[in-house]
């Protein structure tokens, strides 16, 4: 199966020229590279997150394979719906779908189905995709849509990945997509995803889920950042750390009405 690019042109520039100068531009490439676990990065135009973003993936290692974990905006397909065999499509060229770990994700996490419906009009997944085609045109990836769920289910998901890429038998880079507060005061959106990312430096997705919940913190993909925390953890991370922090007020010069986001880095 061939997923075709929903955003280009939109999220992201649709040429690939104009698309590798502004990954050129976005991506601040720091020596040496950390090999992680884990990130969190976000995934607005690159217009507002792409520097974000760019922070983290220029400070890490890429490896061979590559599993991104994005938010369900749509509501479409299946609540834990993992991308079947075949190749993504970007203005950059073709990515391959790890039909190796595609197979070890469905035998070790039994609440993860194949389903394309979820990813084809889903922007979270697929603004990743170039950044990891510039870093390492010879990439594979997983790709997992993600709708919600409780604690306990996402723990099994997170297990489940975990076991999938012990398995797997090489360096696996979970890649979790999320924004962090929406449409609220750059200063409130800064109090209430301190309280979010508190959590996540504790490497506490349980809290995560709690704080996001209990506060109303918009953070749009704080499922597929909990299944990434259960999963590193699982894996042995002992830790993490903010990268970068910003908002949309940042590019805009209005701060009454922003999207936050965050990179963090979890190894």
């Amino acid at each position: 199966m061939q997923r075709q690019p929903a955003v280009a042109g939109q999220f992201y520039a649709g040429s690939a020229s104009r698309l590798r100068a502004d990954l050129d531009r976005l991506i601040r490439m720091q020596e040496p590279k950390r090999s992680v676990r884990g990130i969190i990065v976000p995934h607005a135009g690159y217009m507002y997150s792409g520097t974000i973003a760019g922070i983290a993936y220029g400070s890490v290692r890429i490896p061979d394979a590559v599993l991104v974990l994005g938010p369900n905006h749509h509501g479409a397909g299946e609540p834990a719906a993992l991308y079947p065999e075949g190749e993504w499509l970007t203005p950059l060229g073709s990515v391959g779908i790890n039909s190796s770990l595609n197979a070890l994700i469905i035998q070790n996490t039994p609440l993860v189905k194949v389903d394309s419906r979820a990813h084809a009009l889903e922007h979270s997944l697929e603004v990743q995709i170039p950044f990891l085609q510039v870093l390492h045109p010879d990439v594979t990836i997983s790709a997992l849509c993600l709708g919600g769920g409780d604690y306990q289910a996402l723990r099994q998901i997170g297990e489940g990945v975990a076991a999938a890429i012990r398995a797997y038998g090489a360096d696996v880079l979970v890649v979790a997509s999320s924004d962090m507060t929406h449409y609220e005061s750059a200063e409130s959106a800064r109090i209430k995803d301190g309280l979010a990312l508190e959590r996540v430096l504790a490497l506490d997705p349980e809290g995560l889920l709690r704080v996001c919940r209990s506060e109303r913190i918009t953070m749009c993909g704080v499922v597929p950042a909990a299944v990434m925390l259960v999963a590193a953890g699982a894996l042995g991370a002992y830790r993490a750390e903010l990268l970068a922090y910003g908002t949309s007020g940042d590019v805009t010069g209005d701060n009454s009405q922003v999207v936050a986001y965050a990179a963090v880095a979890v190894d």
